[in-house]
């Protein structure tokens, strides 16, 4: 691997989609050698919390986080502040979610997306991991509840896959929060998201592929994996006026400062 290949961490990834079945091996090892040193796959429902888990054990470059998904938060048990402090115990874990708020698809849900929520946000405040935020649709409602909560005890937390308006961006930065920049930035009529990203700190974002979902050009249409990183930090890196290396570098010391546990389990392996 080059000494100069920029060092990247995908902060959100879903390696235990059926989507990877049989290549999860091969893909680690493609993000790998794409500078992509670490990624965080996320569980969306906790009874798949093993496999996940699973997955970051098997892989050193992989941490995991685990939530109830807010499309899913109807179908599924209720979370409990307990069963996700009891998750964080792992030594690979390193976020609570994703949760969140949608109302694109499940508006009907709300009011139990909100609970759930609001259960994911105890849970991040007295573990002190990262809250993980999922928000399509719902820019009031996850503003207020996100500053009502931190009101009532500071917790961290990143806005994943930012896709959201000026405001909800403005009120997350003015908590302390981190934005996550996935493929969308990416894509060629996303110039008012570039231009909400650029508005904010460089110091308060960080980059994902939320694969396989989403991916950036020149793969658009077709599955995402981790390695996809560096080109949503290309973009990235345009989008700030830095080099590819300096983007790397800020996005990754980011990481570290808002994942400071995977920080300290990659430090000791």
């Amino acid at each position: 691997m080059p000494d100069t290949l920029p060092e990247l961490v995908d902060s959100h990834c879903h390696l235990d989609f059926p989507d990877f079945e049989g290549e999860r091996a091969e893909i680690v090892a493609r993000a790998v050698a794409a500078g992509v040193r670490r990624m965080v796959t996320i569980c969306t429902r906790l009874r798949n919390a093993d496999a996940v888990r699973a997955i970051a054990e098997a892989h050193a470059p992989v941490f995991w986080a685990a939530g109830t998904h807010p499309m899913s938060a109807a179908e599924e048990p209720l979370a409990t502040v307990e069963a996700l402090e009891a998750l964080a115990r792992h030594p690979k874990f390193v976020g609570i979610g994703e949760t969140g708020l949608d109302y694109h698809y499940t508006a009907e849900s709300k009011a139990v997306q909100q609970e759930s929520l609001r259960i994911h946000i105890e849970a991040a405040r007295r573990t002190g991991l990262p809250l993980i935020i999922h928000a399509r649709d719902a820019d009031d409602d996850m503003a207020r509840i996100l500053t009502e909560e931190h009101r009532a005890g500071a917790y961290p937390c990143v806005m994943h896959c930012f896709s959201s308006g000026a405001a909800l961006a403005e009120a997350a930065l003015g908590l302390g929060f981190y934005l996550s920049m996935s493929g969308i930035a990416a894509f060629p009529k996303s110039r008012e998201l570039r231009a909400i990203f650029a508005a904010a700190p460089l110091e308060r974002i960080l980059v994902e592929t939320d694969s396989p979902y989403l991916a950036p050009p020149p793969h658009r249409g077709r599955r995402n994996e981790p390695a996809y990183t560096a080109h949503t930090a290309r973009v990235g890196a345009e989008v700030f006026g830095v080099s590819e290396a300096e983007f790397a570098a800020a996005t990754t010391a980011n990481f570290d400062r808002l994942f400071g546990k995977a920080k300290a389990w990659a430090e000791a392996a």
